[in-house]
């Protein structure tokens, strides 16, 4: 039996992926736990994952809502990167948003439950395709801000969807995507765009990353499911059954699927 304080899952971009799950400074390893009964246990207790204190409620990836309220990875931005402010000088942590924000991003195309357009930084690939449960993903673009990344998602959001549709990407029924064809249309759509935007902010701003390939993704799923419903620790103290996959940050089990990221901060006990 483990226990400690619930994190998102960490991942290795194996053949399948790789899972853990992250419970404090304990990681246990998923994959063989594939076709076997597996309990999460929740002891009613939640912690922010900032400041360590007991919270009711977990907001974001795990924190507390006052610390929402001053930390730079809770802003408005973070979800709207168009809409950074670092260089006004009204960051919440400008040593936080220059490690993290002002470096260099890349703006994707990605299969999880159809085409999407996202950012990540340069350390996350493929870590953040992994998250979203993509089973395709390709970098267009390279950019020295998240916020020139910001500029860039908006125009193309205008044509492709920005957003994951969770349910049916838990259903692993999306068919392969010409990634290569469907960057070029949304050019030769939005180029005119993109060239003003390179125009404004000057040349060097970002990349245009012709020659990206295209990152295939498998997971660890022995079934997927036809009916999603999802389960929390909100409504159930105890979710057990029998493990038949991961994708993105969920479980999947026989009768449902529980987002773990959602329950950071959640001291659970594994058995």
């Amino acid at each position: 039996m483990l226990s400690g304080l619930l994190d998102k899952m960490a991942t290795s971009y194996e053949s399948p992926v790789e899972y853990q799950l992250v419970l404090g400074d304990e990681r246990l390893p998923l994959n063989p736990y594939l076709g076997k009964k597996l309990t999460l246990k929740f002891s009613g207790k939640i912690l922010c994952g900032h400041c360590g204190k007991e919270t009711k409620k977990s907001y974001g990836d795990g924190y507390c809502f006052p610390c929402t309220q001053k930390l730079a990875q809770c802003d408005i931005c973070i979800m709207k990167p168009e809409l950074c402010h670092y260089d006004k000088g009204t960051c919440r942590e400008p040593e936080w948003g220059l490690s993290h924000c002002m470096i260099p991003h890349f703006v994707y195309l990605a299969n999880s439950s159809g085409l999407k357009v996202g950012i990540t930084r340069h350390t996350q690939i493929p870590t953040r395709w992994i998250d979203q449960g993509a089973i395709q993903a390709m970098p267009v673009f390279e950019v020295k801000t998240r916020y020139h990344s910001g500029l860039i998602e908006k125009i193309l959001s205008e044509h492709v969807s920005d957003k994951t549709n969770w349910r049916n990407m838990l259903k692993g029924n999306n068919e392969k995507i010409d990634l290569k064809s469907e960057r070029d249309h949304l050019m030769n759509i939005a180029g005119e765009q993109i060239e003003m935007l390179e125009d404004e902010l000057g040349l060097g701003a970002f990349n245009y990353l012709e020659n990206a390939e295209v990152t295939e993704i498998e997971y660890p799923v022995l079934e997927y499911p036809t009916k999603v419903s999802s389960m929390s620790f909100d409504k159930k103290a105890v979710i057990e059954g029998t493990l038949m996959g991961i994708k993105g940050q969920y479980l999947i089990f026989e009768d449902g699927v529980i987002n773990i990221r959602r329950h950071s901060g959640y001291v659970i006990e594994v058995e």
